[in-house]
């Protein structure tokens, strides 16, 4: 039988609404009818003996009771409702019980309102006092009676890291006797595999020098504190106080004969802290091979599908294939051709065709994200097919389409028997095509015969837009550097998506803040990419190759005493000098302390097509303060220019109040052109840009060919005679 975690005591969990960004600080319900939703998880080892809603709301006094009511649903499933009928500022407190066989994985609950301000029909569906507020300190309660749980790989990556929590999953990991390259790499392709699986989710890092510090009281309850192991056993000393299935002696991995296996197996465990509080990983073997062959079987998506039981031996690995530089699952296909449905959906699935109801439907969103190197040239089309059904008023019904949320085109619907298959070529503006890009497709359905004071009397109204809808376009790769606003999206760091093209470099003793740093930048680095392994590379100062620093796009990590490319501090801009000095251009001052983190980048010294970037402080506080822009999505989605200094306004800052930190950014005096054109258009844009020159090239070589031909011509004449 597998071990298990025992489970900790039976409890409570709140959920409250304000944790959620769609919800901020109210959630806002407006017109004669209006829905909104909230999503939220169901933690896979926990049995559950009761979950209610708890609702706090408030509503205009125009309402009219008899004719407004609120309704909670649960996956579709109503569960109550209520009449509107709270005095003018009064906030009502609801309590409605969700039935537990309704729940699954990933829930959904939808607060719908019915508002009218009249006791026989609200002719304005638009009227401003139709509206009803939930309060965000609304919540869901859990009673709740953990389970526990079993430690097998057919499950992993739970319960290392579970897709389910509704708290941030705890990572931490054990710092070995002696930090190496491979122990760097190693950890760091584990932390960027995490931060792939955890997408949108939260996830807290943490480093510690032994056991006993996840132990006991470190236990979080609701998340629990995974620790993760990666060394031989030479290095990680404490791997003989666990009860591991494979045994250990004279700092070897054993086998079941007892003998050492080989130093190029890779060992994978899964065992708990003592107490069995706990889950830990281990990632060993008997040599460096082993341990990086190891981690490697988890990084690669496909590979770890197959593993199972406590224990695996790691002997051979497939290796995986380096995907196309522009090959970014996430974003626009590069085939300058399309369809509708080779983009994907948020659930990875190609998108199928899509039918909204009803006069007032949301308008059908698409994620189009360009590349973040695109250069979008000429005309570029979508080719919209569609359909829609009859009864619809041909006078004031339209379809709409709309980049970003600005309309492009809008077209009458004009048949009051409905359309099949109907086209609109759209124009897409150049300029406003990014990697950020939605297509919204708006049907603004009307009904060609309208009931006053019913509601149902538009759900026959429908539009569908068709996945083979098609896209012409016409783009080049060109990008700017530096500029850190193309790091939003990994670039150039994640071309190719494996990270094969990145190398990191620490100082020769890297610090818990260098290596902390280190962590929260593969994570992110983790978030921003697809692909099937992971191949970046991390080295101290002293080991890093010629070879590497010359063909790979760098990243320096440490503080300005320590940093490992002291030349980006002489490079021009924004620099960080000795003795807590700063100097921009010719301006140079001295502070009394400095803990302002910097992140800055510039263009490779050793490769004019490759970048250097430096994630950098005087300090280890400063350091902190760069941890916190890459965890943090509403900071490290504001960088931009060269150079970012960041700082916080108090010793611990409050991450959801904006006023939380300070951030400063520099402008890049000059930028250089990154181009991946095809060798045609590599020719063309050579003439292009040297067109001045082109005619007295013409001349030159028509004066030198009349040189050649008058000498042979010559010499010819002389042979004869």
């Amino acid at each position: 039988k597998a071990p298990e975690i025992d489970a900790p005591p039976a409890g409570k969990y709140i959920l409250e609404f304000n944790r959620s960004p769609v919800v901020g600080s109210r959630f806002s319900l407006r017109g004669i009818y209006d829905e909104a939703r909230l999503g939220f998880t169901r933690p896979r080892d926990w049995q559950l003996k009761s979950v209610k809603a708890l609702i706090r709301f408030r509503h205009s006094p125009a309402l009219y009771a008899t004719r407004s009511n609120l309704t909670v649903l649960i996956n579709g499933v109503s569960v109550g409702s209520i009449p509107l009928k709270r005095q003018k500022g009064e906030i009502g407190n609801v309590l409605f019980n969700i039935p537990i066989d309704q729940l699954r994985n990933y829930n959904q609950i939808t607060i719908a309102a019915l508002q009218n301000n009249s006791p026989t029909c609200t002719q304005d569906p638009y009227d401003p006092s139709l509206w009803t507020e939930i309060l965000p300190d609304s919540k869901i309660v859990f009673d709740f009676e953990p389970q526990p749980v079993s430690l097998d790989f057919n499950r992993y990556p739970y319960p290392i890291f579970d897709d389910l929590s509704l708290e941030p999953n705890q990572i931490t990991y054990l710092l070995p006797k002696e930090i190496d390259d491979n122990w760097l790499t190693s950890t760091a392709r584990f932390q960027a595999s995490l931060g792939r699986l955890a997408d949108y989710r939260r996830l807290k890092t943490s480093l510690v020098k032994s056991v006993k510090e996840v132990s006991g009281t470190g236990i979080n309850r609701f998340s629990g504190n995974r620790l993760v192991i990666i060394g031989t056993p030479e290095q990680q000393p404490e791997l003989k106080s666990l009860k591991l299935p494979l045994p250990v002696g004279n700092n070897k991995i054993l086998d079941a004969k007892e003998k050492a296996l080989p130093p190029d197996v890779g060992v994978l465990m899964l065992t708990t802290t003592p107490g069995n509080e706990g889950a830990v990983l281990v990632a060993t073997g008997n040599g460096p091979e082993g341990v990086a062959k190891a981690v490697q079987f988890l990084v690669q998506s496909e590979d770890r599908q197959i593993g199972t039981s406590q224990a695996i031996l790691v002997e051979k690995l497939e290796e995986v294939p380096t995907p196309a530089s522009r090959d970014w699952p996430d974003y626009l296909p590069v085939e300058p051709t399309f369809k509708l449905s080779d983009l994907k959906t948020p659930y990875n699935q190609p998108i199928e065709d899509i039918t909204v109801r009803g006069s007032d439907s949301p308008p059908i969103t698409i994620d189009f994200r360009a590349l973040p190197d695109d250069k979008f040239e000429g005309d570029n089309y979508m080719n919209l097919i569609y359909s829609y059904g009859p009864q619809i008023n041909p006078k004031t019904s339209v379809v709409e389409v709309k980049l970003d949320g600005i309309a492009l085109i809008g077209k009458k619907l004009t048949s009051i028997d409905g359309g099949t298959r109907e086209s609109l070529r759209v124009a897409l503006p150049s300029d406003n095509i990014t990697p950020y890009s939605k297509i919204q497709v708006d049907f603004r359905l009307d009904a060609r015969e309208r009931r006053s004071c019913s509601k149902v009397t538009d759900q026959q109204l429908w539009g569908t837009l068709h996945s083979d809808t098609n896209f012409e376009l016409q783009r080049t790769s060109v990008a700017k550097v530096p500029d850190l606003g193309l790091l939003k999206t990994g670039f150039p760091f994640a071309a190719p998506q494996d990270l094969s093209n990145t190398v990191i470099v620490l100082p020769k003793d890297p610090s818990i803040s260098v290596l902390m740093t280190l962590l929260q930048f593969t994570n992110r680095l983790g978030r921003l990419s697809k692909a099937e392994s992971i191949q970046l590379s991390v080295y101290t100062k002293d080991s890093l190759p010629t070879e590497e620093r010359s063909d790979h796009h760098l990243v320096g990590i440490g503080p300005q005493d320590k940093f490992p490319f002291p030349e980006i501090f002489s490079s021009g801009g924004f620099e960080l000098k000795d003795f807590l000095t700063r100097q921009r251009s010719d301006s140079q001052i001295q502070t009394w302390s400095d803990h302002d983190g910097v992140i800055k980048e510039i263009i490779s010294p050793w490769n004019k097509e490759r970048v250097l970037l430096a994630l950098s402080a005087q300090t280890d506080k400063g350091l902190e303060k760069v941890q916190d822009l890459l965890n943090q999505d509403p900071l490290f989605s504001q960088i931009k220019g060269d150079t970012v200094l960041i700082s916080a306004n108090s010793e611990n800052p409050n991450i959801y109040q904006q006023n939380s930190y300070n951030m400063e950014f520099f402008k890049p005096k000059r930028q250089r052109q990154m181009e991946k054109p095809e060798l045609t258009q590599q020719i063309f844009n050579f003439i292009i840009r040297s067109w001045l020159l082109l005619a007295p090239a013409i001349v030159a070589a028509t004066l030198l060919s009349y040189g050649v031909i008058q000498f042979y011509l010559q010499k010819m004449a002389r042979d004869r005679n």
